[in-house]
């Protein structure tokens, strides 16, 4: 029986083989396995987010990069950006470092500004910290990255191929092709469907709230455009209504014509912003653990 098993597991292991072979590869990985990289890293960013909230503003509020799904976009994508390219500066430390350095602030700088081109939002605003450019990165958040890069390829990304490999080896291919596929779809609608729902949010309050923001004649005929149309108010009331927007997006900001910053969640009434609201104590209890390693 045992050597049975062995046999199975072996010609298991080599239609893997074959599968990953047969792939389409970007810089010698395979799109699935860059996939999960994706989906691995942005929910451990919305983790590691909402932990941060929970200590800096005391509540538990919404890190999510999407609509639905835990994930923060923002670690994933950098995540896998820089696992693509970090591997021609993994030859020791002072590479690597610099790697991260160059690699986070481009892909940080970008994601910056295909928000507010795109989307006409901030995600993250650095003005106010030295050596930053347009708010959109800093030295300090750039030295970070050259950091992390070096504790994400010598120690975090070594385990998250482990994870990866052991779920990998308990799936036939049938079922790995249809994870995959499912993961792409899925992650593909919430993308456009935040973006839309990103959209019309913002039009509705610039124009409801009359805000002194670029483009207002524009946001004008496109509230006009939107919101005349019957079953396009009901969808958007029903799915992308104000509670909905701003719990899931609490920090969302823009500025208005005249540089100043303009936060949402000032324009939704009695809405709270947040979840849940930790009292002093157990918001203390939690920092203390965190620094004892609990």
């Amino acid at each position: 029986m045992k050597v049975l098993e062995e046999i199975k597991k072996e010609a298991k292991e080599v239609e893997k083989e074959k599968f990953e072979k047969k792939q389409f590869t970007i810089l010698g990985f395979t799109v699935w396995r860059i996939l999960a990289y994706f989906v691995v890293y942005s929910f451990l960013g919305f983790v590691i987010e909402t932990i941060y909230g929970m200590i800096t503003k005391g509540v538990i509020e919404s890190r999510q990069s999407f609509l639905y799904g835990p994930f923060c976009g923002i670690y994933g994508l950098g995540a896998v950006i820089m696992i693509l390219f970090l591997q021609f500066f993994n030859k020791n430390n002072n590479h690597l470092f610099f790697g991260g350095f160059l690699i986070g602030s481009i892909v940080e700088y970008l994601v910056s500004l295909v928000g507010e081109l795109i989307l006409h939002v901030k995600w993250w605003d650095y003005s106010d910290m030295p050596f930053n450019i347009g708010g959109r990165i800093c030295i300090f958040f750039s030295i970070f990255w050259g950091l992390l890069a070096i504790y994400l390829m010598s120690y975090v990304n070594p385990k998250v191929d482990r994870l990866i490999d052991f779920f990998v080896a308990k799936m036939s291919m049938v079922k790995l092709r249809v994870v995959t596929a499912f993961a792409i779809v899925f992650l593909i609608v919430d993308c456009l469907v935040t973006t839309y729902a990103l959209s019309v949010f913002v039009i509705r309050k610039v124009y409801e709230n009359d805000l002194n923001v670029a483009r207002k004649e524009v946001i004008a005929i496109e509230y006009q455009r939107i919101y005349s149309n019957p079953k396009k108010v009901a969808l958007i009331n029903r799915y992308f209504h104000d509670e909905k927007m701003i719990k899931t997006f609490p920090n969302l900001k823009m500025e208005d014509a005249n540089g100043n910053m303009i936060y949402f969640d000032c324009f939704v009434g009695e809405i709270t912003p947040y979840y849940y609201k930790l009292n002093s104590y157990l918001r203390r209890d939690l920092i203390e653990n965190l620094k004892q390693g609990k």
